[in-house]
């Protein structure tokens, strides 16, 4: 393999492991993950309709629902951490199961572990040895750790640092709305864009992992339609959330579960010696 073939192969895997992270986080799809520049996010995500200016958005929901949601948004926002599980399938591109732990007290915090589960990302990453990687969020960055083959190929470092200052100038700024969103991710995140819906209705009781829980349903407007669903106990407390869009490879549908509120987070920064830079490897590929 040549030099330059080498620190290309290098920044395709970063972008693809920084897609992974912000994916099995968010849902709405991260920078592009396949070096053209473009955004893989849903056209139709909740960064575009929560970002879209107030008179494109629905008129804000008033009455008995959007005081059941509100409650649901207080009472999740003030348990402050949550453990997670997910799935996310985005078209042919990537599919990938998470489980962790998340806070958000002050900014996002928490680990996740990510196993690839298909797409053309997971089989490019497990051509070159990697099919999990753990991620660590931090208020300022997010930390992804790759396999022994990744770090053969930066001088032995098994992290890559993602700053979400530099993801804002990533492809001459469209980065920007992926760092605000990844910064402000909370499970209310749901809630939130269901108080935009002005389709949103109450489906009916429903039992979700043995729990008795109140399921939500709306269409969220954009540059295209995206639809979620919540699913809520008696606490106000969210237990289940559905989102389904499109992305340019085909239909993004996450699937989250939410449990043991206001357990305790941790997160810590790896040894810098063993950390590469991400904004640095994509500035390797162009030498």
């Amino acid at each position: 393999m040549t030099g330059t073939t080498a620190r290309r192969t290098v920044a395709s895997i970063a972008v693809a492991a920084a897609l992974a992270c912000s994916t099995a986080c968010t849902g709405a799809g991260g920078p592009g993950g396949s070096g053209s520049g473009e955004s893989t996010g849903p056209t139709g995500s909740a960064a575009s309709s929560a970002s879209a200016p107030p008179s494109s958005r629905a008129p804000a929901l008033t009455g008995p629902s959007a005081d059941a949601l509100r409650a649901v948004e207080r009472a999740t926002g003030r348990a402050g951490s949550a453990r997670v599980e997910s799935t996310t399938v985005m078209g042919r591109e990537l599919s990938l199961a998470a489980r962790g732990a998340l806070g958000w007290d002050d900014g996002l915090t928490g680990t996740l572990t990510i196993t690839y589960t298909g797409g053309t990302t997971a089989e490019t990453m497990r051509r070159l040895g990697t099919t999990a990687m753990e991620a660590r969020y931090l208020p300022d960055a997010y930390y992804a750790r790759m396999g022994d083959a990744f770090a053969e190929r930066v001088g032995g470092r098994h992290w890559i640092k993602y700053v979400y200052e530099d993801l804002e100038d990533l492809d001459g700024g469209t980065g920007a709305g992926f760092a605000d969103q990844m910064r402000n991710t909370t499970p209310h995140r749901a809630v939130k864009l269901l108080l935009t819906a002005g389709d949103v209705r109450r489906v009916g009781e429903e039992t979700t992992r043995g729990r008795r829980t109140t399921h939500w349903s709306g269409t969220v407007g954009g540059a295209t339609e995206q639809t979620v669903d919540i699913w809520v106990d008696d606490r106000d407390l969210l237990v289940k959330k559905v989102e389904r869009g499109r992305t340019k490879t085909g239909k993004l549908t996450q699937t989250a579960y939410y449990s043991d509120y206001g357990v305790t987070v941790s997160a810590e920064r790896p040894p810098a010696a063993d950390t590469a830079d991400f904004k640095e490897l994509l500035a390797s590929q162009a030498r």
